[in-house]
């Protein structure tokens, strides 16, 4: 059974930074490209950030670019978002995924989720 559970949300003050964390399971990690997505009140769940399986490339929506950095560790099943400079506009759930597709993009392309975590940025 497959799960990913993320950690490290919270509240914080805009400006300062968070890290997610999504341990994964059940999977092959390593033959996963890892995503993070977010879906704040009333809105449709967005892309934030994804790093390939293959060669480990990453790619940022235009909002977090320069302030969120996505990372991986195939040895401890586990990808991380650490964000910067954070803004109330980055207040929402933020949900791991995880895809064989190298670069996916659309929520429909990922086979499985984490719960989410929620992240709330004060102003």
């Amino acid at each position: 059974q497959v799960q990913l559970v993320e950690y490290g949300g919270g509240l914080v003050q805009a400006g300062a930074s968070l890290r997610l964390a999504c341990a994964a399971s059940g999977l092959t990690f390593s033959g996963y490209t890892m995503a993070w997505f977010r879906q704040a009140p009333g809105n449709e769940r967005e892309f934030v950030s994804f790093i390939s399986w293959r060669r480990g490339n990453t790619y940022y929506t235009d909002s977090v670019k320069g302030r969120f950095t996505i990372s991986r560790d195939n040895a401890k099943n586990t990808v991380w978002l650490q964000m910067n400079s954070l803004e109330p506009e980055d207040t929402a759930v933020y949900y791991c995924a995880a895809a064989t597709r190298q670069t996916p993009v659309l929520s429909d392309e990922y086979d499985y989720w984490g719960q989410g975590s929620q992240v709330t940025v004060s102003s």
